[in-house]
């Protein structure tokens, strides 16, 4: 190969910066030039490419968020979109592309390889949810910010004898909610892979104050039936006194925001040095992820067509320790 192009796709995440740098060091060690794609597949299709140097990419390894941008395309979900990229490629002498990024964007990774065009994947988002990797870019920096909300919100709970409800993000995940509920001492977890009845909810935070306890913290994932909004609307309209005062906290995107944390640098740095080693030593068509402890590859293919599980242990283990 003698270039390659790199763009970040989706939600940004923390360690994405990271990723960048690694492929375009790795890549210039290679012995092959390394365009940067701005804004996604947006820029792959509008033609949005800049060659970068080991310069463009000092002094990034710490910064949350992507130097390259990242926007929705509608375009590129379309044949016509995909051929208009892969011309874009092309007509700049590309070889071979890494896309940075979770579900969606390595569906979009997984059509430009049906085109015939190699390209190679890095697992990130903060969501935890792509398959073919342990862990994804993002995710433990964005734990560590929910955490540190957690811990918070107990503090002015405990003072005043409240109950939070405090959602977090993971689209249709639950990870993020479980990890946060697990490592913060929730009283209870909401995840949209096991059904939990609100009134189920309202029995635990009634418990929690006929036992004494200062405050009761439940940790409620976005994509669950019923989240934080909701849970607050059903016990308004169906409790007279829960015991504590009731308050709502969404966290949003606080969590993909902040520098990312060192855990998150280095296996931001080791997926995106790997896919740039794979596309130059011609290895293609695959997500670069972290499994069993160990830098993997897993075709593209495979990765769109599965959907990553949660471990269930890990629901008992938080109703457990509650």
């Amino acid at each position: 190969m003698r270039r390659i192009a790199v763009l970040t796709s989706g939600g940004d995440a923390p360690g994405m910066n990271a990723a960048i740098r690694a492929v375009v060091r790795t890549g210039i060690e290679g012995g092959v030039e390394v365009f940067g794609v701005r804004n996604g597949y947006h820029g792959l299709v509008n033609d949005n490419f800049f060659q970068m140097g080991a310069r463009n990419v000092g002094g990034i390894i710490q910064r949350g968020g992507t130097i390259l941008g990242s926007a929705r395309c509608l375009e590129f979900k379309t044949e016509a979109g995909r051929k208009k990229g892969l011309r874009c490629l092309n007509q700049h002498g590309i070889d071979g592309l890494v896309v940075i990024g979770g579900n969606g964007s390595q569906t979009g990774s997984n059509e430009i390889a049906k085109l015939g065009f190699p390209v190679v994947g890095v697992a990130s988002t903060i969501d935890n949810d792509l398959y073919g990797s342990d862990v994804t870019i993002g995710v433990d920096t964005a734990l560590n910010i929910a955490l540190e909300a957690v811990d918070r919100l107990k503090t002015t709970a405990s003072s005043h004898q409240r109950a939070f409800l405090v959602e977090v993000m993971g689209r249709d995940c639950g990870y993020l909610a479980l990890m946060t509920g697990i490592a913060g001492g929730a009283e209870a977890v909401v995840i949209p892979e096991i059904e939990t009845k609100p009134e189920e909810i309202g029995e635990i935070i009634e418990s929690a104050y006929e036992r004494g306890k200062s405050h009761a913290i439940i940790v409620v994932a976005e994509g669950a039936k019923y989240d934080a909004a909701k849970l607050a609307a059903y016990f308004e309209e169906n409790y007279e006194d829960l015991g504590f005062k009731l308050r709502s906290t969404t966290l949003g995107h606080v969590q993909r925001g902040g520098d990312p944390s060192a855990y998150d640098r280095i296996l931001a740095s080791r997926l995106g040095a790997a896919a740039a080693t794979c596309l130059i030593g011609g290895e293609h068509g695959v997500l670069t992820g972290w499994i069993n402890g160990a830098i993997a590859t897993t075709p593209l293919a495979e990765v769109v067509a599965h959907k990553k599980t949660l471990d269930m242990e890990l629901f008992e283990l938080a109703r457990l320790l509650d």
